[in-house]
């Protein structure tokens, strides 16, 4: 079960994980995504070692160089390097390992020895490398499967140059689901996602210009983004989406009867994906769970 981690815009995560994890006992818990600027990294690594200690090891961390949480502060993303050091330095210590911070060993005496994934939000070529070669698996916002594709193609190239087992490797693909018939309301229900997912978008296209080696069809529609209000982050309704065309929201999310979540969820599947998390930030996410339960688990 993930949540986003927001310190403005929403709830503190880990509060809300420590209530997850003590009414239930099989789920595992986490951050889509946290960042390596907000919290100190020993403290995000306690969070999630002392979540373990209390409940299992039931918490996972999804991690990225930051949008939301720190723009709305005016703080710009971190660096990939930054972030590599990051996800290094709480994974040992999850673990129970000893990691270097501010050029002094450290090790938390109160953990024992233990495994702990740390899975990495990457679009462009460089943080995909970054998350192929020092991350456990890849999270893609986004149910492209050519887009997918592209990014696991990517990533699997980065972590086998690095000599690490591709096979162990987890992809996780998020994107709203909406399960339903009218498609122009569900279309206008989820456009909020298009605009979440053109600001990582803009800074490829600002960073590589029209040298970019992403897929035109990640990049061309953000021609049309005129600024973005993070008040309206993660919206239903999110009036600084109007330039996301419908192409891009059938293309990006999973929309329809159930028979056409099956079909793309079979195709990014085939693509090498191995988790479908659903964004359920519409008017009737209740509908579509239920959808999911008794007519999509059973049948992917």
């Amino acid at each position: 079960f993930w949540t986003f981690d927001s310190c403005v815009l929403w709830q503190e995560p880990f509060v809300i994980y420590s209530q997850i994890l003590a009414a239930t006992s099989h789920i595992k818990v986490g951050p889509m995504v946290t960042n390596p600027v907000t919290r100190d990294w020993t403290v995000t690594a306690s969070l999630f070692a002392t979540l373990n200690e209390m409940f299992g090891p039931r918490t996972i961390c999804g991690i990225g160089r930051g949008d939301s949480a720190l723009r709305v502060t005016g703080r710009s993303p971190a660096t990939l390097s930054t972030l590599a050091e990051c996800m290094d330095t709480v994974k040992k210590l999850v673990e129970g390992h000893e990691a270097t911070v501010n050029d002094r060993p450290i090790k938390f005496p109160w953990v024992d020895e233990g495994s702990f994934d740390v899975w990495m939000a990457a679009y462009g070529p460089k943080a995909l490398e970054v998350a192929g070669r020092d991350a456990d698996g890849l999270i893609m916002q986004l149910a492209d499967p050519f887009i997918v594709e592209w990014a696991i193609n990517a990533v699997r190239a980065a972590r086998d140059a690095a000599g690490k087992d591709v096979t162990t490797y987890k992809v996780c693909v998020a994107a709203p689901a909406y399960v339903g018939d009218d498609l122009a309301h569900q279309r206008d229900q989820v456009r909020w996602f298009g605009g979440m997912v053109g600001n990582h978008v803009a800074d490829i296209v600002e960073r590589y210009g029209s040298e970019s080696p992403v897929p035109p069809a990640l990049t061309e529609y953000i021609k049309g983004r005129q600024g973005y209000d993070y008040r309206h982050h993660g919206q239903a309704g999110n009036p600084d989406t109007e330039f996301v065309p419908d192409e891009v929201i059938d293309r990006f999310c999973v929309l329809g009867p159930v028979e056409h979540h099956l079909e793309r969820l079979g195709e990014l599947a085939q693509s090498g994906v191995d988790q479908f998390s659903l964004y359920l930030m519409h008017d009737d996410p209740e509908t579509t769970i239920e959808a999911y339960r008794t007519s999509v688990i059973g049948r992917v």
